[in-house]
């Protein structure tokens, strides 16, 4: 088996409301104390250098492999972190995994 990671990304305009502080001290550390029983090994978050329409945030999250990913997105944990997401922004993330090239 080999790590999975995914990336949850934010996409808005530079005027949508995304907290970044409650996202990197607060929000990243719940998904991180929530889901490391399950497998998550690693997170880390990623801005934008300069404001525009698109992509807000990027969240890289390494687990150990795949059935850790599921395990996660499924675990009574997921819930939890699922409606912390409306205490920095009011847009949906979005998940996508990582394939090897």
């Amino acid at each position: 088996m080999s790590a999975a990671t995914i990336f949850v990304t934010y996409q808005g305009t530079p005027e949508t409301r995304f907290d970044r502080d409650y996202y990197v001290q607060t929000h990243l550390p719940l998904v991180l104390n929530a889901w490391r029983p399950h497998g998550l090994e690693t997170i880390a978050s990623f801005f934008p250098a300069v404001p525009k329409i698109g992509t807000i945030a990027v969240a890289e999250l390494r687990f150990r492999d795949e059935a850790a990913v599921s395990a996660a997105l499924s675990s009574p944990e997921a819930p939890g972190v699922m409606e912390d997401i409306p205490n920095f922004t009011d847009v949906h993330p979005e998940l996508a995994k990582a394939v090897p090239v």
